[in-house]
């Protein structure tokens, strides 16, 4: 079921506009709500606008077609372009989009097809354990994760498609981190206060971190021990590209003890992965 709302004072356009999809239980005489922070409402629907534009357009035009006062419209132009997400044409007195919306793009470009490819073997994995299994993609100091397959009957999880949890602290974002440049890893943990806490343990500052990257270096293999919830493990293998960059990293967590840890079944996985993605032949 599509709901819609009405654009005011749009002119020469369509007078409604689809606001979102929701599920069918949801009654047809349910009426939309207003968004509860109208500046990013009003950022987004700036930044779909250009999107769908072939060239660049006045902020004027801007207003007019999406029915926001001109003074808004400026402001919010101003922020976005300090971030670089659109671009001023001064000679034209245009917008555009920046390179900044040009690499969540490309992000997306990234992370979809592996989800893609991605789901299926890490289904596999978890059925192949018996114990839930995951695929992450690091961002900046985060990991994000993509994929999750709970395994059944097991202790729910904090992470989840779309969950960030801090990479330093994760099996995946370790996984991920030690296949990265040393001098990439430093811009990002320059110092203590670029480490965040969750459960008192995990690496705290620049020196640990990089004793627990040589490690996974050296045996191929990332783990984490209670860092991001009390009780749980993990163990992650990184998952390169063509390029042999550090795409993405599969994991498998579990409560508790094991008898064995599920290192090659993760191993496998994540090798088939980058055969998937081109890297090698199968």
């Amino acid at each position: 079921m599509i709901r819609f709302h009405t654009v005011p004072g749009a002119r020469g356009g369509r007078p409604w506009q689809t606001l979102s999809v929701i599920p069918d239980k949801v009654t047809p005489s349910a009426t939309p709500q207003r968004p509860r922070v109208p500046a990013a409402d009003q950022t987004l629907r700036i930044l779909r606008h250009l999107a769908r534009r072939p060239a660049p357009v006045a902020a004027s035009a801007l207003a007019r077609d999406l029915g926001i006062p001109r003074s808004t419209v400026y402001h919010l132009l101003t922020t976005l372009q300090a971030h670089g997400f659109v671009v001023h044409l001064p000679q034209q007195r245009q917008w555009g989009l920046g390179t900044s919306a040009f690499e969540l793009a490309g992000g997306y470009a990234r992370q979809e097809p592996l989800a893609r490819l991605g789901r299926p073997i890490v289904a596999a994995l978890a059925d192949r354990v018996g114990e839930s299994a995951h695929l992450a993609v690091v961002s900046g100091r985060d990991v994000l994760y993509i994929v999750e397959e709970r395994a059944a009957r097991r202790p729910a999880l904090v992470t989840d498609v779309g969950v960030r949890l801090p990479a330093h602290l994760t099996a995946t974002g370790r996984a991920m981190l030690a296949a990265l440049p040393r001098s990439q890893v430093r811009a990002l943990y320059p110092d203590a206060a670029a480490f965040t806490d969750r459960t008192g343990r995990g690496p705290s500052g620049p020196a640990a971190l990089r004793e627990s990257l040589r490690e996974a270096r050296a045996e191929g293999i990332a783990r984490e021990d209670g860092e991001v919830t009390p009780g749980f493990r993990s163990v992650a293998v990184v998952v390169r590209d063509h390029s042999d960059w550090p795409a993405a990293a599969v994991a498998v967590t579990w409560e508790g003890d094991l008898p064995a840890e599920p290192v090659q079944a993760v191993r496998d996985a994540a090798g088939l992965l980058e055969r998937r993605l081109g890297r090698g032949r199968e």
